[in-house]
């Protein structure tokens, strides 16, 4: 019985490839932000963009959102960035969180009954995905990102 384990934990990296796989390699993302703006992620197309699921109750997530500004606002001709309010509560509280907690970019509010199509459902927060300027999925971040690993995973130097 000492193989069990090992296969249960095959199991699931056989589940989370699946799972994986199942995400479009060129995705859409077309969201209004909170400011009432469209927002469609094929627009962007030429720079790369960085999709942020967060939540304001996620301590990373506050922790990583200077650094995403940072990253954008430094790198403005090459990245984009789009944040996803990844909660149920009211607009307004996201907005008042957001006043506290300013950034660079655009955010949306994506509610648990209304999850975005062709984004995997995020298994913790933060979760990050770098669109590369082609439009497709360049790298999936699980857990905070920082003005480093995104230069890296971009090849830009600092």
């Amino acid at each position: 019985m000492k193989w069990l384990p090992s296969l249960a934990f095959a199991a699931l990296l056989g589940v989370a490839s699946v799972a994986q796989a199942a995400m479009p390699v060129q995705p859409t993302l077309k969201v209004t932000t909170l400011d009432g703006k469209p927002y469609d992620l094929a627009a962007q197309r030429g720079k790369y963009v960085i999709v942020n699921y967060w939540a304001t109750w996620c301590v990373p997530c506050v922790k990583e959102m200077p650094d995403i500004s940072r990253f954008v606002t430094a790198h403005k001709d090459k990245v984009e960035a789009i944040g996803l309010a990844y909660e149920d509560t009211d607009k307004a509280d996201i907005q008042a969180f957001l006043a506290k907690h300013p950034v660079s970019y655009p955010i949306a509010q994506v509610t648990l009954d209304k999850p975005v199509q062709d984004f995997d459902e995020p298994r913790g927060l933060p979760t990050t995905w770098l669109i590369g300027p082609d439009g497709k999925v360049a790298k999936r971040f699980v857990g905070p990102v920082t003005e480093a690993s995104l230069s890296e995973a971009i090849g830009l130097s600092k």
